[in-house]
């Protein structure tokens, strides 16, 4: 069994699910932030012309990404041995999550965001593995990326003994959630195709698709972000798509799979974006 396996059977079971006092398993630790805040699927589950999931195809990528920075590809996650992740050990799998360095050492750029995917514990990245391990193997043979800017040769120093802020602080852990759903990925804006993260959460980013064009909204809690929001309102926008003025949010807002986050996770969530510093929003 791998360190891996073995960090999250020793710890992920100690998780709460749906905020009730019961273990789970690495299985079921995994597809919960895998099918919620991670969101693989937000990116990775295969998509029809129209943008939307087919689910027999399962994470098996495809979808792209067209900006002036580059033209990348969501790569097949599934443990197809030709295509997908079948190949690659554990110990690969992990490094290319949170570290983006695939086995043949090359670096994964964009949208991957690895910045942010840096900070999963060893116990949940273990069960994120398990869950994808069990994945039916999807055969889609997906196109090589391309970069028009320079990627980082490393995304930092290798990583381990990484540990989750305790549940009691719910600003901390929220921080720790919200990193994990790349949720200033896309509302951070963006200069000569860097992450400008001095504004983290200030949005102004724009983003095309078979959607149409969706602005990033700012997330920090001045008056030009979330101050007039209550909690409730925040977590329907989150969980649903719908904004505080009855007005349906756009795609890549990952709301399809934010919904299935629990109760108690979700206050953690809110209560670390009430503690942003408040930023004027990014967008003209």
């Amino acid at each position: 069994m791998s360190a891996l396996k073995m960090a999250a059977l020793g710890a992920a079971v100690v998780g709460l699910s749906a905020g009730l006092s019961f273990a789970q398993s690495p299985l079921e630790r995994g597809r919960y932030l895998v099918d919620g805040m991670a969101a693989c699927g937000n990116c990775h589950a295969a998509r029809d012309p129209k943008g939307q999931v087919i689910p027999d195809r399962g994470l098996s990528g495809g979808m792209d990404f067209d900006t002036p920075a580059f033209k990348a590809y969501a790569p097949n996650i599934t443990p197809d041995p030709d295509t997908g992740i079948g190949k690659w050990t554990d110990a690969q799998l992990g490094k290319a999550i949170r570290e983006g360095v695939r086995p043949d050492g090359s670096i994964i750029g964009p949208p991957m965001p690895i910045e942010f995917l840096r900070e999963i514990s060893d116990a949940d990245l273990a069960a994120i593995i398990v869950y994808l391990r069990a994945q039916p193997p999807v055969r889609n043979a997906v196109p090589k990326s391309a970069y028009m800017i320079p990627l980082p040769p490393t995304y930092g120093p290798p990583l381990a003994n990484v540990q989750a802020p305790a549940r009691t602080d719910a600003v901390k852990y929220g921080a720790y959630l919200i990193a994990m759903g790349h949720c200033m990925d896309c509302h951070t804006p963006m200069v000569k195709g860097r992450l400008d993260l001095a504004r983290a959460g200030s949005g102004g980013r724009t983003f095309d698709g078979p959607f149409g064009q969706s602005l990033s909204r700012n997330l920090t809690p001045g008056s030009a972000g979330l101050s007039n929001w209550s909690d409730a309102e925040i977590e329907r926008a989150v969980r649903t798509g719908v904004s505080r003025d009855g007005s349906r949010l756009k795609p890549p807002m990952a709301y399809d799979w934010y919904k299935n986050i629990n109760a108690e996770d979700m206050r953690s969530v809110i209560a670390s974006l009430r503690a942003l510093k408040p930023l004027p929003f990014a967008g003209q």
